[in-house]
């Protein structure tokens, strides 16, 4: 058995000024723009303040889009169900998956560490 649920939104925004499309995004929605750690230079979080939303600006190479992250306590787990639903793995990144819908939207499959995750996620066995 495993958990997975919904664990945000991330604004994929083809652009070399980051900061300014954060600060577009954060201002569009009313959130304040948090930068995150070094490691993650290519991602700036919008902060909820009711803390309901998790949404990322981030810098990718792409055409511009929005996708969604789901999140899981075993990634491989939840790739095969979604799998099974008519997913398809697009790439492996460090450790979560680019997958694709039956419908041609891409999406993530990350690791859980929302606060209510234990407590929030759906059962799959």
């Amino acid at each position: 058995m495993h958990k997975s649920k919904l664990a945000g939104f991330i604004i994929d925004c083809q652009t070399d000024e980051l900061q300014a499309a954060a600060a577009f995004w954060g201002a569009a929605l009313g959130m304040p723009v948090r930068a995150l750690s070094p490691e993650e230079a290519q991602y700036v979080e919008l902060v909820d303040p009711l803390g309901h939303l998790h949404i990322e600006v981030q810098s990718v190479p792409h055409a511009s889009r929005v996708h969604l992250d789901i999140e899981t306590d075993d990634i491989e787990a939840e790739v095969r169900r979604l799998e099974s639903l008519g997913a398809k793995r697009i790439a492996q990144i460090r450790t979560w998956w680019v997958m694709e819908a039956p419908t041609g939207q891409r999406f993530c499959v990350v690791r859980g560490t929302s606060a209510g995750f234990a407590t929030e996620a759906n059962s799959w066995s």
